[in-house]
């Protein structure tokens, strides 16, 4: 704890006078974050590290897994969070961030040990449809492949759940909000894009279009247009 005071007193002698133009005009001005990112809590995973990100650019939920839960009308942080980050801040991209050697989906395996953690069973229910997908379709893999699997599908059964969110299911219809899934690969130190269209995880890069999960094209909501559609 010593270690992590210290760098607080570096933050405040050395990193806030070097940036105080920009503290300034964001304790003025407010946030406008480019993104919001619903990540691991694993210490290993710090998004604004992997973004590179300065102050003001993310929006970021942490919890166990990465999870997002289907919607529905109690209330949670990462329901809020989310509905704050697209009604109230305008966010046009949301990206769930999983990676490599995740201690929540290990532990999804671990039915045992997770009786004596009743809270984090009843969380890690949200991944149960990334368990099923492994075990029916990937049934002989074992150790880290297999968690390295069931963290990838877990990416997408939470992107499922944030569709069922009723300011993301909008904000997609407008055309005015794009889902990304991501993968860490905490060992090789590179990030992998899920590909909506393929199902694939694709190796993030410059000089290639970045893999999108889901982007949907803005409606035609006009009167004339559901008419014609209904004739």
């Amino acid at each position: 704890m010593n270690d992590i005071l210290s760098r607080v007193f570096s933050f405040e002698q050395h990193v806030f006078p070097n940036q105080a133009e920009l503290y300034s005009r964001l304790a003025h001005d407010g946030q406008s974050p480019k993104a919001l990112m619903i990540s691991c809590a694993d210490s290993r995973v710090v998004p604004e590290h992997i973004m590179q990100a300065e102050p003001g650019d993310l929006f970021v939920c942490r919890n166990a897994g990465n999870i997002v839960p289907p919607y529905a009308q109690a209330n949670g942080g990462v329901s809020s969070t989310v509905e704050y980050a697209v009604m109230g801040l305008g966010v046009r991209d949301i990206i769930v961030c999983g990676h490599s050697d995740c201690g929540a989906m290990k532990a999804l395996d671990m039915d045992d040990q997770l009786a004596r953690m009743p809270n984090v069973a009843a969380w890690l229910r949200h991944s149960n449809a990334a368990r099923q997908v492994v075990d029916e379709n990937y049934p002989h893999q074992c150790g880290g492949e297999r968690v390295r699997s069931l963290a990838m599908e877990n990416i997408t059964a939470q992107i499922d759940h944030l569709r069922t969110h009723p300011s993301v299911a909008s904000a997609l219809a407008r055309g005015e909000l794009t889902l990304h899934g991501w993968f860490v690969d905490i060992h090789a130190g590179v990030v992998l894009g899920l590909d909506g269209a393929s199902g694939l995880y694709k190796t993030l890069r410059a000089d290639r279009p970045l893999p999108v999960a889901v982007a949907r094209p803005a409606r035609e909501n006009s009167e004339a247009a559901w008419l014609e559609a209904a004739e």
